[in-house]
């Protein structure tokens, strides 16, 4: 390497940028994921949840005989509420996924079969 190119990467305001840039890459990706993940191109499971929010807000506004104020600012708490929830769960797809692959990494092709065998089972018993 040449002595201005050491110098170059010596820089803390390099690094910086670089580190930077990575951090804004990584962010977009979430957002990306969060807003667009998996479940944002199923229409029939947005459609069911569009259903669902709206039998919850219709059981609440006439089970509480809620004025149409207090229905529209319920509406928008499960608006909150659901967007919520799939940033939690796009969060915890993700940490599963991670993981299943660190664990897939670590083993050998016998023992990685008999894993996802082991899945199978696990969630055929825990699935709704």
């Amino acid at each position: 390497m040449q002595p201005g190119c050491i110098a170059y990467l010596r820089n803390p305001r390099v690094w910086f940028t670089l580190l930077l840039v990575f951090v804004c890459g990584v962010a977009a990706g979430v957002l990306f994921m969060t807003l667009a993940g998996p479940r944002a191109h199923n229409p029939r499971a947005l459609a069911w949840e569009e259903a669902r929010k709206q039998v919850t807000l219709e059981r609440l506004r006439k089970e509480l005989d809620l004025t149409p104020q207090q229905a529209a600012e319920l509406e928008k708490v499960l608006d909150d509420f659901f967007a919520y929830y799939h940033t939690l769960q796009s969060q915890m797809d993700e940490v599963r996924a991670t993981g299943k692959d660190r664990i897939l990494r670590l083993l050998d092709e016998r023992q990685r079969q008999k894993f996802e065998q082991m899945l199978k089972e696990f969630q055929a018993k825990h699935s709704p």
